[in-house]
């Protein structure tokens, strides 16, 4: 048997329940992870709220790093005792969960649990977001809400292409921007007027992690739609902005690789807000509700 977070019906975080369930058994070419750390997303709470529909009950939970404890047949890749992260195919908010071994890749020594288990929702992410937006060197780029989880990643991969990154955040996040490579703004009424202080011609393009009202201001400082890109403004295709509902996409695993690559050669940062442990997921969901975070949580079964 295994503890999981699971829920029965939808509604805020007083639905959750910490229950025991069968362990999860891999099939050909997966493996069981004894679950080490699980990234806490905002997608999560959302499917917790009914968002999208699951079938109930259901858990929580797309971003792992633990030990492989079982091998199941075909799997040449990992073994017993090997630690990985990637995307499991199980809700991670659990103490075991298994995962396709192709959807895995080694953690390094020198990436701690606490990182490693928040790398693929919202690194792969903004991996995935910055190549369709097509991000080069000498662009540059406004993202709004560059200081949450998502947008740390983004500021950071963007640097290491060569862009200028202007971020917009509260003022007590501003010092933590300009460490990891951005020109933070303050979010708010006057924003285009900040933004043109530092870029006079507008800018190349827009990720919007925010989606708090910055679509019409985004479309504006960049000349048109074409650029622009938002993660939660999903109403906002029809002005013909890209809208990114999923996650890392089918590049998770390239994906991982150069964002490990970039944290060994200490070009990238992962802030960590705050952990949790398995039993206080609700206090988890609860805090990444309020969308103010400077860094990712994490929970550790």
């Amino acid at each position: 048997m295994s503890l999981a977070v699971q829920f029965s019906e939808y509604g805020s975080s007083e639905v959750l329940r910490v229950v025991d369930v069968p362990a999860p058994v891999p099939g050909p070419g997966q493996v069981r992870l004894a679950v080490r750390a699980a990234g806490v997303n905002p997608i999560d709470w959302k499917i917790m709220q009914g968002f999208m529909s699951q079938n109930l009950p259901a858990g929580l939970g797309s971003d792992v790093a633990g030990v492989v404890d079982q091998v199941g047949e075909g799997v040449t890749e990992f073994s017993v005792g090997d630690e990985v992260l990637g995307t499991p195919l199980t809700p991670a908010y659990a103490q075991a969960a298994v995962a396709d071994a192709a959807a895995l890749v080694s953690k390094p020594t020198t990436v701690s649990w606490q990182v490693a288990g928040v790398l693929t929702g919202s690194g792969g992410t903004a991996w995935t977001v910055l190549d369709r937006l097509k991000i080069g060197k000498g662009e540059t780029l406004l993202i709004h809400a560059a200081a949450g989880g998502v947008g740390t990643f983004a500021v950071q991969l963007a640097v290491a292409r060569g862009a200028r990154v202007i971020g917009t955040a509260r003022e007590d996040n501003h010092e933590q921007l300009r460490s990891l490579g951005a020109i933070p703004v303050t979010y708010g009424e006057g924003l285009a007027d900040r933004v043109r202080a530092i870029a006079p011609e507008g800018v190349d393009a827009v990720l919007d992690a925010s989606g708090r009202g910055e679509i019409p201001v985004s479309i504006e400082l960049a000349g048109g739609p074409q650029r622009v890109l938002t993660l939660a403004a999903f109403d906002a295709g029809d002005l013909g902005v890209q809208v990114h509902r999923g996650g890392p996409s089918g590049n998770a695993v390239r994906a991982l690789r150069d964002i490990l690559a970039l944290i060994e050669e200490g070009r990238l940062q992962v802030p960590i807000s705050r952990t949790f442990p398995l039993a206080e997921a609700a206090a988890a969901l609860d805090l990444s509700r309020t969308g103010h975070l400077a860094g990712k949580i994490v929970l550790l079964p």
